[in-house]
């Protein structure tokens, strides 16, 4: 069991990266600061450090110069506001590796296969089998309940979830509309220690931005006009589960503010109210948009981005997923004779191979629509004469 130090200034991304590497059965340690840190590397001897670049009192950089002085330990930098120069003058002053936030899952658990040695002791490995107590290790979640596919592209998001979803880590999905990010944040959230709480879902697109805050946060009886009595927001309707935020791009920059404090603080406050409430909330977030573009033009705050995006996951467009589309047609077939009393509708190869032929600009959506219309539509066998005719 390799013993690891993660040093950064945001407590979100070392409970994170902690709770994830945990999960590999590792040892972690944490310090809040790049002093506090290179005290740890003096006096303790770790195999691997995870450590920010951009932290107050001192940088990363200049703790990896201080500690490489001190001892050979491996670091690997991570930044959120990187470039291939600060990349390459991490890796010429000792660095083994550079990781960029958000945190690629992939490219962190391949640092730890790079730079561990897989060798470990029968002792150790005797401690590593015993479960934690902090980790809630998920049952079967090769393929969560309520998602169907096993393409390639599938399993790979389902062993994201599987990593992630037993963490607290708050997680950005992103994916173009009609992919399923809703179905994702359930699914991290019923694998998470926060499943037999509440699941609140709020559409930031949906809600007028003069409501949003109060949607969010609640409000105090005669904050405005209309509150005629005392309302609790989503957060605190949220406390102790999991409030996922769909479609955050289209969130008012005002409202944007009130949440980044929410996060960093862990408290609100109601609309016309001036008492904090504490709130202990998981936020999963999902966007269509590409956020990165959205800060350079001012639209989103690059602080709540970097808050939001401990770890992304990206949801594969159906395109990226042909493989799934006869279990996907066969599963929306059998849920609309499901509803309809009706026998299940049939479909021949032929029509299964138009189907995968076709350009699915709206996504598993848009066939969830196309394979309904064929069964009200077409009697007898669904066939590809079928599908030029109805989609």
């Amino acid at each position: 069991m390799s013993r690891i130090l993660v040093i950064d200034d945001e407590k979100a991304i070392r409970f994170s990266l902690k709770d994830i590497i945990e999960y590999e059965n590792h040892t972690v340690e944490e310090a809040p600061d790049g002093i506090v840190g290179l005290s740890m590397i003096e006096n303790e001897d770790y195999d691997l450090v995870f450590c920010d670049i951009k932290m107050p009192k001192m940088d990363g950089i200049e703790v990896l110069d201080k500690a490489l002085k001190i001892k050979d330990v491996k670091f690997c930098m991570i930044s959120g506001h990187g470039t291939i120069a600060t990349a390459v003058e991490c890796l010429k002053k000792g660095a083994v590796d550079y990781i960029e936030k958000p945190i690629d899952l992939n490219r962190l658990l391949k640092v730890l296969n790079d730079n561990l040695s897989p060798n470990i002791t029968e002792k150790s490995k005797e401690k590593s089998d015993k479960p934690k107590e902090n980790i809630h290790k998920p049952h079967n979640v090769k393929q969560p309940s309520n998602m169907i596919g096993q393409s390639n592209a599938m399993k790979q998001m389902y062993s994201f979830i599987e990593k992630v979803g037993v963490t607290d880590a708050r997680i950005l999905i992103s994916g173009a509309n009609g992919t399923g990010k809703e179905l994702v944040a359930r699914a991290l959230h019923n694998i998470s220690l926060r499943a037999k709480n509440n699941f609140i879902e709020v559409n930031c697109a949906a809600i007028p931005s003069e409501l949003i805050e109060s949607e969010l946060f609640g409000h105090e009886k005669g904050a405005f006009t209309s509150a005629i009595k005392q309302r609790k927001g989503n957060f605190e309707l949220a406390d102790n589960g999991t409030l996922f935020l769909d479609e955050i791009g289209d969130m008012s920059l005002s409202a944007q503010a009130k949440v980044l404090r929410a996060l960093q603080e862990n408290k609100i406050t109601r609309v016309g109210g001036e008492k904090d409430i504490q709130v202990n909330v998981r936020v999963i977030a999902a966007t269509n948009k590409n956020l990165k573009e959205e800060i350079e033009k001012g639209r989103f705050r690059e602080d709540l981005y970097h808050r939001l995006s401990v770890i992304v996951i990206k949801v594969p467009e159906l395109k990226e997923r042909l493989d799934d589309i006869p279990l996907l047609v066969d599963y929306f077939l059998e849920n609309y004779s499901s509803q309809m009393h009706i026998p299940k509708p049939k479909i021949n190869k032929q029509a299964i191979k138009k189907l995968q032929s076709m350009s699915w600009t709206g996504n598993v959506r848009e066939l969830k629509n196309v394979t309904e219309r064929l069964a009200i539509l077409c009697e007898g066998e669904i066939t590809e004469k079928d599908i030029e005719k109805y989609s």
